[in-house]
């Protein structure tokens, strides 16, 4: 029989929470659910944390038995039991912490993205030059080679935006950011120009919201929304003095889909945000 998984992906975790919200929309309890399965509760309760792995077939299963009747999202649940080998980010298990690998595990596999930032320059945005001084200013300071460890993560992640099939992405980004001087001179003007180049690829949007616009609808706190393959597996990032939380609840989800839509009534169109852009590497 094999053995539960102590490290579950963030993918498998998720399943399992799904699959552990069917069960209780379904008003069935862990032993009725076994039953109904043929299996043990103590499998039930190992497949609903994510250390024990299902097929796809075994989902479908499971979401018949627990009448649930929306097929785009059995299919999807279904489709995240594919994954035989680990993501690209497993090489740095023992270097980064298990948020920042759990981050990039969903933001792999979303299929649209949408942040908004007031302090700092999203990560899938960022200059190697500019993450290599952000990661400069961290408590407590990182030694040399622990910070290239973090710029080399940082500049890999943003190959999704450079695929074959690339997530469409909205960045929307306060003056306050892109008026921090993170690094010298250089840096700071190569890492604006680099924001203006990127938003010309047609599935790049940046916006960015002046001073001008008055108050808007998020705090300081960096919020990255990626979209599932239907609308439940929706994820929110948050950042933390902690590191990342990954926030899945209907409700939460609701909440900063709206946050995110008012947020963006707040920012200049995206051609008028690349020449706010352009004026601020001007007056450098």
């Amino acid at each position: 029989m094999p053995q539960p998984s102590p490290l579950p992906t963030a993918r498998r975790r998720r399943l399992g929470v799904e699959l552990r919200r069917l069960r209780e929309r379904a008003d069935l309890t862990a032993t009725q659910a076994a039953a109904l399965l043929g299996a043990t509760q103590s499998r039930v309760s190992n497949i609903e944390a994510g250390r024990y792995g299902v097929s796809a077939d075994r989902v479908r299963t499971i979401a018949r038995h627990y009448d649930c009747t929306d097929e785009p999202l059995t299919e999807a649940l279904a489709a995240m039991t594919g994954e035989r080998r680990r993501g690209w980010w497993e090489e740095y298990r023992d270097i980064l912490s298990p948020h920042v690998l759990d981050l990039t595990e969903v933001e792999h596999h979303a299929t649209a993205l949408r942040v908004a930032h007031v302090i700092n320059i999203p990560g899938l945005l960022q200059t190697a030059g500019h993450a290599r001084a952000l990661f400069g200013h961290t408590v407590p300071p990182l030694k040399p080679h622990e910070i290239e460890h973090r710029v080399s993560h940082r500049i890999k992640r943003q190959e999704i935006l450079h695929r074959e099939q690339p997530p469409p992405y909205t960045a929307i980004i306060h003056e306050a950011a892109l008026r921090m001087h993170v690094g010298d001179g250089a840096t700071v003007r190569t890492q604006l120009q680099h924001l203006n180049e990127i938003s010309e690829l047609d599935h790049v949007t940046i916006a960015v919201i002046p001073f001008v616009s008055g108050p808007f609808h998020t705090s300081g706190q960096g919020v990255d929304y990626f979209h599932g393959q239907v609308r439940q597996l929706d994820t929110v990032q948050l950042d933390t003095d902690h590191g990342a939380e990954l926030i899945d609840s209907p409700a939460q989800l609701e909440r900063y889909r709206l946050i995110l839509d008012r947020t963006t009534q707040s920012a200049l169109p995206p051609a008028k945000s690349r020449d706010f852009i352009s004026q601020l590497v001007k007056d450098l």
